[in-house]
């Protein structure tokens, strides 16, 4: 049976309805999973690139180390969060009487991921517009020697006016962003688990609701 994305997106209800009926195959979602991932890293790269040339200055060779690592950090995290997500899921849908292969749970989370590839692309361009802004304390080698002089130098770079917008407002899309794929997530575990809407509902809300807040309370802490 054809099924678009954009029927994931406004009908998730009658998209996952259909999905059941197939055998699960996780090529697609992977696929939506591996488009995050990539975008993420392309992100991660703008990010860890500022937190290079704050160090740059340490030692030879550790601008490059620290950009790789934020880059393959944030592709390989994609797909940890991803099974992460999935497994959370599956757990809580065993307090409601929840069946079904793990397999199918991966493939409807998985498809619940399309909004966070639009949420980090328009984060991507965010950070494109507000990090040239950011000024970058600038470190010299002694100051390896000072983990205070570190510390300071860190937090003046965080409070940054542009880095902090940009901290703001890339966390307010994530959210949303996030609360977006969690109700395409509850469709995809209420058909995947055979529960209720009001259970699924509560297996994915937990969760994500709960990380949303905190991603708040951390906004109100820099």
């Amino acid at each position: 049976m054809k099924r678009s994305f954009a029927d994931l997106i406004v009908t998730p209800n009658v998209f996952f309805q259909q999905l059941m009926v197939e055998k699960e195959n996780i090529r697609m979602p992977g696929l939506i999973v591996l488009a995050a991932g990539i975008i993420a890293a392309a992100y991660a790269y703008l990010i860890g690139g500022l937190t290079a040339k704050l160090m740059a200055g340490i030692l030879p060779g550790l601008e490059t180390i620290i950009t790789l690592t934020s880059v393959i950090g944030a592709f390989i995290a994609t797909f940890i969060i991803w099974i992460l997500a999935s497994g959370l899921f599956y757990a809580f849908s065993f307090a409601f009487g929840g069946k079904g292969q793990f397999n199918r749970m991966l493939e409807a989370v998985g498809y619940g991921y399309l909004p966070q590839v639009f949420g980090t692309i328009i984060n991507l361009i965010v950070a494109s517009v507000f990090l040239p802004r950011v000024i970058i304390p600038n470190l010299a080698a002694a100051s390896a020697q000072d983990p205070q002089v570190m510390l300071d130098a860190t937090k003046a770079l965080m409070h940054d006016p542009a880095m902090m917008s940009l901290t703001q407002i890339t966390s307010f899309v994530s959210i949303v962003f996030l609360l977006w794929s969690a109700n395409i997530w509850i469709f995809g575990v209420k058909y995947s688990r055979g529960l209720s809407l009001r259970d699924a509902a509560i297996c994915v809300l937990i969760p994500a609701v709960g990380y949303s807040l905190y991603s708040m309370y951390v906004l109100t802490v820099i």
